[in-house]
């Protein structure tokens, strides 16, 4: 247990801050349709995530790994905080739209610091039980947190919802101050210009991708599964009404089934983790994914649906565990921050690209097709990252991230 003092310190950190998200979303959902009844003000939330991203990460790995990660972290919640508790009086004007595109810039630049934190922080036989325990923290916040902002709406309202899920972020913030102070990141050449160590770094991840080909391949086709699941997620709504005719209520338990199905995959993932190999985990995990995906788009009714529904929510846990963990294992913890927010910036173009196309493709040939050949694509990309991972048996990968192959 002393072992794990600072590890559980975190995850209860990580564990605070993500039901504190599914208040601030649902609640800010709310009050945003409540002042502006207009669905599309809705949805305008939404498309600002993959924004913020695609501003935030072409620079952000730069400062991350030039910084204290762990103050960094704390920071970024704390001024989340801020301008979460700032929303209220902004709901009816545009300025809210401004201040939610700053909040996920923070969003985007908190995951690879923390992942680069993770890395250093956690010992390397402790990381795949960790990042189970993670994923498993997050399942429970998937459940608890929509539970825990209806009892705030009842006691409440929307409002006084974002004002406790700023004080969450805060406390996430004061938890994280305790965890141990790392290194300091690496250092800069005051002489250069930032556009200069910008273009510096990314020819540094240019040049690690160069040198961890097999690595960084598995990282791609990887964040293409990701890329394709958000671009289908699109359609989910659409295809339960329009095709499959479920009911909006029958549509909320293929929800529920989905995230029932992502708590069970991270219990197991969680007790089982001694136990599994993490190249199994990335890609037999993603090539079952692929097919609760392939599942739920011939389905024809509620049952087939909500079978293919379990199935890839349930994979998608130990598939996401095996994946955080290959990338800690293969990637220099001192490079991570660039690493992950430059291909992060990759993986968000592709989703808003991936995504329009497939609306258009929905609208001008039909949603069952769209769907049915998306999940085509996504079983195509997750068989080669399936026969990939395979090389693991006669392949190694040398602990600086670069590929050698024994004879």
């Amino acid at each position: 247990m002393r072992k794990w003092k600072y590890p559980l310190l975190l995850l209860t950190g990580i564990g605070i801050s993500n039901v504190g998200g599914w208040i601030y979303l649902i609640a800010l959902n709310l009050i945003v349709l409540d002042e502006w009844e207009s669905p599309l003000a809705v949805v305008i939330l939404y498309v600002l995530k993959p924004v913020a991203a695609l501003l935030t990460n072409a620079w952000a790995g730069s400062l991350i790994d030039r910084v204290n990660k762990r103050n960094l972290m704390a920071g970024l919640d704390f001024f989340r905080g801020v301008l979460i508790a700032v929303l209220p009086f902004l709901s009816s004007s545009w300025w809210v739209y401004a201040v939610v595109l700053i909040i996920n810039m923070g969003s985007a630049m908190f995951y690879p610091a923390s992942m680069a934190y993770i890395t250093t922080f956690i010992p390397r036989g402790n990381r795949q039980r960790f990042n189970a325990l993670r994923g498993l923290v997050g399942s429970g916040a998937f459940l608890i947190g929509p539970g825990i902002a209806g009892l705030m709406f009842m006691m409440g309202t929307p409002t006084f919802a974002l004002y406790m899920n700023a004080l969450a972020l805060f406390l996430s913030g004061v938890i994280t101050l305790f965890l141990p102070k790392l290194e300091d990141g690496v250092p800069v050449d005051t002489g250069d210009t930032k556009w200069e160590v910008i273009k510096e770094d990314w020819r540094v991840v240019w040049g690690f991708s160069r040198s961890a080909t097999y690595v960084m391949v598995l990282y791609v086709l990887f964040s293409s599964l990701l890329v394709m699941t958000a671009a289908l997620d699109s359609l989910e709504a659409a295809f339960s009404k329009e095709v499959l005719q479920l009911s909006n209520s029958t549509y909320g338990y293929l929800v529920s089934i989905a995230g029932g199905g992502f708590v069970l995959g991270s219990i197991l993932n969680a007790s089982l983790s001694h136990k599994l190999h993490h190249m199994h985990l990335l890609g037999f995990g993603s090539l079952l994914v692929s097919g609760g995906y392939l599942i739920y788009s011939f389905s024809d009714g509620f049952l087939s649906a909500a079978i293919g529904f379990a199935v890839l929510s349930f994979a998608l846990a130990f598939a996401t565990t095996g994946f955080e963990t290959f990338y800690q294992e293969h990637i220099p913890a001192k490079i991570m921050g660039r690493v992950v927010s430059i291909y992060g910036l990759l993986e968000g173009v592709l989703v808003v690209l991936s995504t329009v196309l497939i609306g258009v493709g929905a609208e001008l040939v039909s949603i069952r097709f769209v769907v049915v050949a998306g999940s085509m694509v996504m079983l195509g990309v997750t068989m080669i990252l399936f026969i990939s991972t395979a090389r693991n048996s006669w392949g190694k990968i040398n602990e600086n991230g670069t590929e050698g192959v024994s004879g």
